[in-house]
C-alpha cells in the first residue's frame, strides 16, 4: 500500500525519509567534526514523518485507497504518533541512555511548531488504527529496527528545558534543529549543506592578482585573523584597513555568517564578496540575508541562476558564506517554538559581528547573550570594529564568554586623515553654504527633521544638494544610496552636498572632501568621520571635519530621544578638549575614556543593556510565539505604511500587483510554470513594498483615524495608506491636525 507524506506534489512517506537520509548523509560528510550522536540523528531523520501512516492524515491529504473509520474525531499530530514507532528495547541495545531516548523522542514530537488539541484518548484510537494497517507499510531501512507494536512509553515527554539540564537541553537543540534543517532542505528539494572549499583559494587568487598589480601583501590585520581562525576574537581596526578580508580569512573553509547593522552595508559586501572574491558558482556559495533579498537577487544578471532556488537555499541557511543582518540570526535568544534550528547551525558556524558600536542597547544585550550560546554549543564569533565601546568586553567577561583580543590596535599611523573644528554651536545652513566650494561636502544630522529643514534652507542657494535619510520610500531610498555612493567614489569628479542621517554612518564606501556634522557620540563621530578622507592623508594645515556641538542652552538635534544624552554629554566634555589633527590612536584612547565601566554603568544606556539581558536570561523557553518574537527582536516602534500621495500617483500599479499576487496556482501546472509563476507573484509583491516607508508606531496611532484606505498582501499582511505629504527630495513629512509639519526621528536600528 503506498502512504503519502506530501500531496503537492505527490511524495510517499519512504521517498519524503529518503531525501532526509541524503541530505543527512551530507551533513555528516560535509562537517563530520560537528559533536553531535549521529546514530541519534539519523534515527530522528528516520522516524520523524512515520505517523503519517495514520489513516486519518492519509485520508486528508487526498490518498483515496487509505480511510478511516474515526469519524468526528480530533486528528493527531503526526509527530506525536511517530514516537509511537520507537521500540525502546532496541534504542536500549543501540546503546541509548534514558536521557538519550527522551532528546530523541521529543525532538520528533515536537519537530513541528504547532498548536496541538487532542486527548489521550484520541491518541490511543489512532494508534489502534495505525497499528490495524502497520504490516502494509513496507520500508527497507527500518529492516534492521523492525518495527513491530507501537508503543505508548513516550507519550507524556514535554520540552527539554536550559534550567533543568545544560547539557541535555544542548544536546536536544542539536538534535532537533538539526533534524528541522535536514527536513526543510528535503521538503524543498535542496541540499541542506553546500561545502565550503572555495574561500581561502578565492582569496588567495585575489591577492594574487593585487600582488601583481601593485606589489601588496595581507596587512598585519589580516595575517592576525588567519593565524587565530580556531578562536574567539574581538579586534580594534581602523576604517579602511580590510576589515572584510581579515573576516573571511578568519572564516576560512567553514561555514560562516558576515553580520553588519545595516541593508545598504550588507548589499555593498555582498557586491564586493561576488565581484572580487567568488567569481562562479554564486549560487552555491555566498547568500544575502535581510528583508529584501529576493529583490537583490533579482537584480543579477545571471540567466543561469535559479532565482526562487537561490532565494530558498538562503532562507534555510544553507550557504557555505551568508552576508546578512543581526536580526535574521539572534533571535534565538528568545528561545521561541522552533529556535533551536538557527543554534543548532551555529553550532558549526563562524560569526562576525561588525559595526558593532552601532546597535541599541537592546540589540547590544541580545548580542552578548547570543554569543554566550554560541560559544556553549560550540560555534566560534569574531567581533570586529573601527570603534569599541570599552565596557563591552568586561560584559562579554562577566557572562562568562571568553574570547582574546591583540594588544596591538591595527591602525596605520604614517598618515593622518582627518583634522577637527569643535564649534559650539548648532549646525546651520549658512555656515554649510560658506564651506561649499565645488567640492563634495557631506553633512550628517541626528534626525530626518534637521535634515529636512537644512535641505529646504540650502535647496534654494546652492545648485547641488541632495538629502538621504530613512524617511524615503524603499524604491527612493535605493536611487539615493546609488547616487551617494556615485558621487563619493575617490575617483569621482562630481561636487556637491549631501545632508544625511546615521544611515550612511556604517560601511558605505563613501569618501567625501568635508564632513560637517552634528555630535550624537563618540562611536557615531568617528563612523561618520570615516566617511570622510576614507583612505587619503591629509596633507594640507586645513580642517576637514567640522563638529558642532549645541550651545550650553541647547544641544544638537535628537539628543535625549535618538541620542542618549548622558552618552552625548560624555562625549561632549571628551570631544571640546580637541581641536587640529586627531589620529587613529586618539580616537581609540577618547573611547577607552569616554566608554569604560565606571562611566557607562551609570546611564540609563548600560541600565537597559544589563535589563534586557536580564529579561531574555529568565524567560521560560517556549514561551514566545516565533512571530511575537520577531517583533520583540527587531525592537520593531515603526509601522510600515505607504504615503498617501505615493499610493495615488501608483494606483494602477498597485492593483496590477494585486492581482498577481491573487492568482491561484493550478497543481496541472508543470514545475518550471508553477516556478515561473511564483516569481512574478514575488516580483509584483516587492513592485509594491517599493512604495512603503517605516513612520513610527506612535504617529501611526496618532493618525490611524484618518487613514481611509489599505493594501492588503496576504490575509495577515496589510499595508495601511497613511495620509502625510511626500515628495522624492525630501521624503515623508507628517501634518499635524492643526496643518503644522511635524518632524520625524530616526528610528535605527
Amino acid at each position: 500500500m503506498e502512504f503519502l507524506a506530501k500531496s503537492n506534489p505527490q511524495e510517499t512517506i519512504q521517498e519524503h525519509t529518503d531525501n532526509l537520509i541524503n541530505n543527512y548523509k551530507i551533513l555528516k560528510s560535509t562537517y563530520p567534526d560537528l559533536e553531535i550522536d549521529w546514530d541519534m540523528l539519523y534515527i530522528a531523520c528516520l522516524y520523524h514523518d512515520l505517523g503519517k501512516i495514520n489513516p486519518k492524515f492519509q485520508e486528508k491529504i487526498g490518498n483515496k485507497n487509505i480511510q478511516s473509520h474515526l469519524k468526528n474525531i480530533v486528528e493527531v499530530p503526526h509527530s506525536f504518533l511517530s514516537i509511537s514507532f520507537l521500540e525502546p528495547n532496541v534504542l536500549i541495545e543501540k546503546g541509548l541512555t534514558e536521557s538519550d531516548i527522551k532528546v530523541l523522542a521529543t525532538a520528533i514530537a515536537y519537530h513541528h511548531e504547532r498548536e496541538y488539541e487532542y486527548n489521550k484518548q484520541e491518541y490511543e484510537y489512532q494508534l489502534e488504527e495505525i497499528q490495524e494497517i502497520l504490516h502494509e507499510f513496507n520500508y527497507e531501512k527500518l529492516d534492521n529496527i523492525k518495527v513491530s507494536k507501537l508503543s505508548k512509553k513516550y507519550f507524556n515527554y514535554d520540552y527539554i528545558y536550559k534550567r533543568n539540564d545544560k547539557d541535555m537541553f544542548y544536546k536536544y537543540v542539536l538534535i532537533k534543529g538539526l533534524l528541522n534543517r535536514i527536513d526543510y532542505s528535503a521538503s524543498a528539494h535542496l541540499d541542506v549543506e553546500y561545502k565550503n572549499d572555495f574561500l581561502i583559494n578565492s582569496l588567495e587568487s585575489m591577492m594574487n592578482k593585487w600582488r601583481n598589480q601593485t606589489n601588496t601583501e595581507w596587512n598585519d590585520l589580516q595575517k592576525y585573523m588567519y593565524k587565530h581562525s580556531n578562536e574567539d576574537v574581538i579586534v580594534v581596526a581602523q576604517t579602511g584597513m580590510g576589515k572584510t578580508e581579515a573576516g573571511l580569512l578568519w572564516i576560512g573553509d567553514n561555514k560562516g555568517f558576515f553580520t553588519l547593522p545595516l541593508k545598504a552595508a550588507i548589499n555593498s559586501i555582498y557586491k564586493r564578496i561576488k565581484d572580487n572574491i567568488v567569481l562562479e558558482n554564486l549560487e552555491e556559495r555566498v547568500g544575502l540575508l535581510h528583508s529584501d533579498t529576493y529583490n537583490e537577487y533579482l537584480k543579477l544578471d545571471d540567466d543561469l541562476i535559479d532565482f526562487e532556488e537561490y532565494f530558498s537555499k538562503t532562507r534555510q541557511l544553507c550557504m557555505p558564506l551568508t552576508i546578512c543582518t543581526l536580526d535574521q540570526l539572534f533571535d534565538f535568544v528568545y528561545r521561541y517554538r522552533g529556535f533551536e534550528l538557527k543554534l543548532a547551525t551555529l553550532a558549526y558556524s563562524k560569526v562576525i559581528i561588525d559595526e558593532v558600536q552601532m546597535y541599541s542597547p537592546d540589540l547590544i544585550a541580545y548580542l552578548v547573550v547570543g554569543l554566550r550560546y554560541i560559544q556553549e554549543v560550540g560555534g566560534k564569533f569574531a567581533i570586529m570594529t573601527a570603534t569599541l565601546p570599552s565596557f563591552l568586553p568586561e560584559i562579554l567577561r562577566q557572562e562568562g564568554i571568553e574570547f582574546i583580543i591583540p594588544e596591538e590596535i591595527f591602525i596605520d599611523e604614517t598618515f593622518n586623515r582627518h583634522s577637527i573644528k569643535v564649534i559650539e554651536d548648532n549646525l546651520n545652513a549658512e555656515f554649510i553654504v560658506n564651506m561649499y566650494r565645488d567640492n563634495k561636502v557631506l553633512v550628517i544630522v541626528n534626525t530626518v527633521k534637521k535634515a529636512q529643514e537644512l535641505y529646504d534652507e540650502l535647496e534654494p542657494v546652492v545648485d547641488k544638494v541632495d538629502l538621504i535619510h530613512s524617511a524615503f520610500i524603499k524604491k527612493d531610498r535605493k536611487d539615493k544610496e546609488e547616487a551617494i555612493l556615485k558621487i563619493g567614489d575617490v575617483k569621482s569628479d562630481e561636487c556637491g552636498i549631501w545632508i544625511a542621517t546615521q544611515v550612511v554612518e556604517a560601511s558605505l564606501d563613501i569618501d567625501f572632501d568635508l564632513l560637517i556634522t552634528e555630535l550624537s557620540d563618540l562611536n557615531g563621530l568617528f563612523q561618520r568621520m570615516g566617511r570622510c578622507y576614507r583612505k587619503r592623508a591629509l596633507e594640507d594645515d586645513i580642517y576637514n571635519c567640522y563638529v558642532f556641538v549645541g550651545e550650553s542652552e541647547t544641544t544638537p538635534s535628537g539628543i535625549g530621544y535618538v541620542i542618549d544624552k548622558e552618552i552625548f554629554n560624555l562625549s561632549r566634555e571628551e570631544i571640546i578638549k580637541y581641536n587640529g589633527i586627531i589620529s587613529e590612536k586618539d580616537k581609540i584612547d577618547m573611547i577607552n575614556s569616554v566608554y569604560c565601566i565606571d562611566n557607562i554603568r551609570k546611564t540609563n544606556y548600560f541600565n537597559k543593556i544589563i535589563e534586557t539581558m536580564n529579561y531574555v536570561n529568565n524567560i521560560e523557553d517556549y514561551e514566545k510565539s516565533k512571530n511575537e518574537v520577531k517583533y520583540r527582536f527587531r525592537n520593531i516602534l515603526t509601522t510600515q505604511v505607504i504615503p498617501q500621495v505615493i499610493y495615488e500617483q501608483n494606483k494602477d500599479l498597485v492593483i496590477e500587483s494585486l492581482n498577481i499576487l491573487n492568482m491561484k496556482i493550478d497543481n496541472k501546472l508543470s514545475g518550471t510554470e508553477k516556478a515561473k509563476l511564483k516569481k512574478q507573484r514575488n516580483i509584483a509583491r516587492n513592485r509594491i513594498l517599493d512604495l512603503t516607508v517605516n513612520i513610527s508606531y506612535h504617529t501611526y496611532v496618532k493618525h490611524k483615524n484618518y487613514i481611509k484606505e489599505e493594501v492588503k498582501l496576504s490575509k495577515h499582511d496589510i499595508i495601511p495608506v497613511f495620509p502625510c505629504q511626500y515628495s522624492k527630495d525630501k521624503g515623508v513629512i507628517i501634518l499635524n491636525p492643526d496643518g503644522q509639519s511635524k518632524g520625524i526621528q530616526d528610528n535605527f536600528i
